[in-house]
């Protein structure tokens, strides 16, 4: 990867606010992916929660170790407001499939086959975690998964609802 190629990340990652909260964020783009029940999924129909976007492969190991711990902060905050999209980022999908079931996953999972939702988001890390706000801001990024990540992602959320 080229400086300037690196820079320009390094700029648009700001510009999103890792690891914090903006007063002025930027509109999530929009993108319209099949769920796993084999509903189509827009995101701006979630206009008024506050959405988790969570990209994710099956070949990522800290992927897999995040998914039960969303799945619960999906549990407990889904009736304020909240909802989780899974978003697997692989061509093919049967995979995600079969993991999601293994692991009894009850938030929306999105296939992104195509690459369209990972391009608008600048996915380049596994897993990518967003949060927007219930006007549809993106209010914080995250990207990769260690221990302790899901404190954040508690606090951040929380944090969301209340406004």
């Amino acid at each position: 990867m080229s400086l300037q190629k690196f820079l320009t990340r390094v700029a648009i990652i700001f510009s999103l606010g890792i690891l914090s909260l903006q007063a002025n964020a930027d509109a999530a783009p929009d993108f319209t992916l099949q769920s796993n029940s084999g509903e189509n999924v827009r995101l701006a129909e979630a206009r008024g929660k506050v959405v988790m976007l969570n990209f994710w492969a099956t070949w990522c190991a800290p992927c897999r170790k995040e998914m039960p711990l969303l799945d619960a902060m999906y549990q407990r905050y889904s009736s304020a407001g909240f909802v989780i999209y899974g978003i697997n980022v692989e061509e093919d999908s049967e995979g995600a499939k079969k993991l999601i079931k293994d692991m009894k996953v009850t938030f929306p999972v999105l296939f992104d086959i195509e690459s369209k939702a990972s391009s608008l988001y600048e996915v380049d890390a596994m897993p990518t975690t967003v949060l927007i706000d219930k006007k549809g801001q993106v209010r914080y990024v995250h990207r990769g998964y260690k221990a302790g990540d899901e404190n954040i992602y508690r606090d951040k959320i929380r944090e969301l609802i209340k406004e």
